[in-house]
């Protein structure tokens, strides 16, 4: 997720001072991805470096408000306009794991599926539970739409899980064993004399 673009469509309403635009975050977001306020001043400056927002005024409480330009209310605007291009090869340390596994002798592949069916299934629970008990209005649709990506991402690896399984039923346990390769790669750290 973009937190740049998040406050830069959040400033497009008005002028907000940094902890104002982290809680407007959590309002939006469900709270389900806290930022640190650090994070948030950061991502200030860089957008001011980029031209795309500007400090303005300062109230009575010190708080210094920050202003979206032109630049940076278009920005916002074009992203909220564009799909969301999902990553290709990512690191899914469940994913690394399971293929890990299935190719070390004597690993229990089966009880490392079976344990994180288990906690898949109560972490997808929870999540069913959470987002029935999302309250009414714009805050709570923000909650229950990102607790349903949340919930059909479990349900998925779920059924990952079930593939992987079916997958490893194919393949003898003695097929599952890799050796270490004899070749060995040309480039490495040489030994201290």
């Amino acid at each position: 997720m973009s937190v740049r673009q998040s406050l830069l469509a959040i400033l497009d309403q008005g002028p907000c001072y940094g902890y104002q635009l982290r809680a407007e975050f959590d309002r939006r977001t469900g709270s389900t991805w806290p930022l640190n306020v650090g994070q948030i001043y950061n991502t200030l400056d860089r957008l001011e470096r980029d031209g795309l927002v500007a400090k303005r005024d300062i109230d009575e409480r010190g708080h210094v408000y920050w202003q979206i330009t032109d630049a940076g209310s278009a920005e916002a605007q074009a992203w909220l306009r564009s799909p969301v291009a999902r990553a290709t090869g990512t690191r899914d340390e469940l994913a690394l794991k399971l293929a890990v596994a299935a190719t070390l002798p004597g690993a229990r592949v089966e009880e490392l599926i079976g344990a994180q069916r288990s906690e898949s299934r109560e972490g997808l629970a929870h999540l069913v539970a959470e987002a029935g008990a999302a309250p009414r209005g714009p805050e709570g649709l923000a909650r229950a739409l990102v607790l349903d990506s949340m919930i059909a991402g479990a349900e998925a690896e779920l059924r990952w899980l079930d593939r992987a399984e079916e997958r490893l039923a194919q393949h003898p346990e003695h097929a599952m064993a890799l050796e270490l390769a004899t070749e060995r790669p040309r480039r490495g750290r040489p030994a201290k004399a």
